[in-house]
């Protein structure tokens, strides 16, 4: 069970106790992207600055399929953002030399900056989050959260049981 706050117990129940976890995770996730896209420059929306934050970890050159599959989005909904990106001139899409039916995407170099300046301008967000969590909490965090997901990302494709 959970105490009076709503903070779990020993006793609570396995399922309950991850329902927990995943409801903070996403109210984090909804509040977080919210106060970071309000701090984006050049327009960019949360979405955007993904691809453009993807392109520059994972390196670039993928096809916009491969990018809706990372993001878990449509292919429509990332044709839309790839779209925006390339007027924005952040992003080119050339052919597939291997399949010409499909594209491959490529940062620019003001795609590169752009992302950049988003990390930057979202600086002050991530100074006054001290307030909540001090660096070794921050430190003491991020292992767990990689694990689980890099677990939700190697089961994204799971039929789990009644789902």
């Amino acid at each position: 069970m959970s105490d009076t706050s709503g903070t779990p117990t020993d006793s609570t129940p396995t399922e309950a106790l991850y329902f927990q976890l995943f409801n903070e995770i996403g109210i984090i996730s909804q509040l977080s992207s919210s106060a970071f896209e309000k701090a984006l420059p050049h327009g960019l929306t949360a979405a955007q600055f993904g691809v453009l934050n993807h392109c520059v970890r994972l390196g670039d050159g993928q096809t916009p399929a491969r990018l809706a599959a990372a993001f878990q989005v449509t292919r429509g909904t990332m044709t839309s953002t790839l779209s925006r990106l390339e007027s924005k001139g952040f992003i080119r899409t050339e052919p597939d030399p291997k399949d010409g039916r499909s594209k491959r995407v490529y940062l620019t170099e003001a795609g590169k900056t752009a992302r950049e300046d988003g990390v930057a301008a979202a600086a002050p967000l991530f100074r006054d989050v001290t307030g909540a969590l001090d660096r070794a909490q921050a430190e003491a965090l991020l292992q767990p959260l990689q694990a689980l997901r890099k677990w939700l990302d190697e089961n994204r494709n799971t039929d789990f049981d009644g789902l």
